[in-house]
């Protein structure tokens, strides 16, 4: 029977993990499944015939550590998704990367920092008053800050602190984020499995369930399935999961906001067959890497 692991965190927090819904499905393929935390040492990784990254949801404090702990299980066994997308998809700035092969994604201003910067500078720059800044490796909304152009200089000093030196990214306020919500697309080894509508919660900008966003299962419209597709076509090596975080611009198209392929929610309970399509997605994946 093969086994596999399922990497995590330490502490599970306040996080909501739902891997768990993908395991009996697994071992009805006959896999065996162990969910291990990523800086665990007493289980050597070559015990595994597989490890798949999953609710690593504190490497971003680590990042280093991180890399280091992965290399090593590439090293013993077939890891996924695979090393060379963590890489690419650790920073950010992988969005510049699709801009380049044509895909729409919000306009980005990209600094080593708040430091020489000013709140109006950046909105004269983005030619939008109202912004985001969030660094550049990071998630779960963690120093993520709306803010305006017109910024009073003790919250701007408070703002720009969280980013000594640390590279950041600035980008519009997608007022859509909040009207309509922000569209995630999941896709298993290139082919699409379900989607989710993430409102976030009143007073509040930052989608994540953490942050008391509300979650909405949903069949994508044709235009917003296809800019799926095309993100995911667009990569050169095929990942085992991915997920694309979309709003909808002004125009009525839609942008991508993200490209989750490290460690993504996967939101497996919202989809009652997503799950199995996981399951069958981590069994041929891992077939066709031997």
């Amino acid at each position: 029977m093969p086994h596999c692991a399922f990497l995590t965190l330490d502490e599970r927090g306040d996080f909501v993990i739902d891997d768990e819904h993908a395991i009996a499905p697994l071992a009805e393929l006959g896999w065996e499944v162990s969910t291990l935390s990523w800086r665990q040492t007493a289980v050597p990784w070559n015990r595994f015939d597989a490890a798949i990254i999953r609710s690593t949801w504190d490497y971003w404090n680590d990042v280093p550590a991180f890399l280091e702990t992965l290399a090593r299980i590439n090293r013993e066994t077939r890891l996924a998704n695979p090393l060379g997308l963590v890489h690419w998809n650790l920073a950010k700035t992988y969005m510049r990367d699709l801009e380049g092969k044509g895909i729409g994604v919000v306009p980005t201003l990209w600094l080593d920092g708040l430091g020489d910067s000013s709140a109006g500078r950046c909105a004269d720059r983005l030619g939008s008053n109202e912004m985001v800044v969030k660094p550049v490796i990071g998630a779960n909304g963690q120093d993520a800050f709306r803010f305006s152009g017109n910024e009073g200089p003790a919250r701007w000093a408070g703002i720009s602190a969280r980013f000594p030196g640390r590279a950041c990214m600035v980008q519009p306020f997608m007022q859509n984020v909040v009207t309509e919500g922000e569209y995630s697309l999941f896709f298993f080894n290139r082919l699409f499995s379900h989607a989710i509508l993430k409102t976030p919660a009143a007073n509040e900008f930052r989608s994540q369930e953490e942050h008391g966003a509300e979650l909405r299962a949903i069949e994508p419209e044709p235009r917003l399935l296809s800019r799926g597709h095309e993100v995911i076509a667009a990569l050169s090596t095929v990942p085992l999961y991915g997920r694309i975080d979309f709003v909808r611009n002004d125009a009525g198209d839609f942008d991508v906001m993200e490209l989750e392929l490290i460690e993504p929610s996967l939101y497996l309970r919202m989809d009652t067959a997503a799950p199995t399509r996981f399951a069958e997605a981590i069994d041929a994946w891992f077939q066709k890497e031997e």
